[in-house]
């Protein structure tokens, strides 16, 4: 994206949340929003907007897990590590997809670690571009990245 009309955007974004109190966290979700991610440009243009120093800007980028600063892979996959998954599996399916996943082209797949995804009854779960999945097991999980168009590092689906 060119960067003039990404400094646009943000701007705009600024001016349209940057009087509401507790403005940040708002802010930093509509650019992620806009973008993917949170262009590291922006902290500036951010910290300025907000009257805030870029340490404090950049602070809470980096403390919530859900926000990014570099462009997100074409598939995030979250597996729950939470107890209820844990007691189910998860740990196993945590390293069967590590296996699976690895070797692939950087920027294709992100594995995520997460902690519950609220379907603890019907666990483990696995969430793959947003949307949820239940009672995944080594096997359901290899079907469900074939079934998104992931390829083997061979190049066989």
């Amino acid at each position: 994206m060119n960067p003039a009309h990404q400094a646009e955007q943000i701007a705009a974004i600024l001016a349209a949340q940057q009087s509401r109190p507790g403005a940040l966290l708002p802010i930093l979700h509509d650019i992620q929003d806009a973008f993917g991610y949170i262009p590291p440009d922006s902290v500036a243009q951010i910290s300025s907007a907000l009257n805030l120093s870029r340490a404090e800007v950049h602070g809470v980028i980096t403390f919530y897990h859900h926000f990014r600063t570099t462009p997100p892979a074409r598939h995030t996959i979250q597996i729950c590590c939470a107890e209820a998954c844990q007691s189910m599996g998860a740990e196993r399916l945590v390293e069967h997809a590590e296996k699976k996943l690895a070797g692939r082209k950087q920027g294709d797949c992100e594995l995520q670690p997460v902690y519950c995804l609220g379907l603890c009854a019907i666990s483990p779960a696995v969430m793959i571009d947003e949307e949820l999945h239940a009672r995944v097991t080594p096997e359901k999980f290899d079907a469900l990245i074939k079934n998104i168009g992931l390829k083997n590092p061979g190049g066989k689906p």
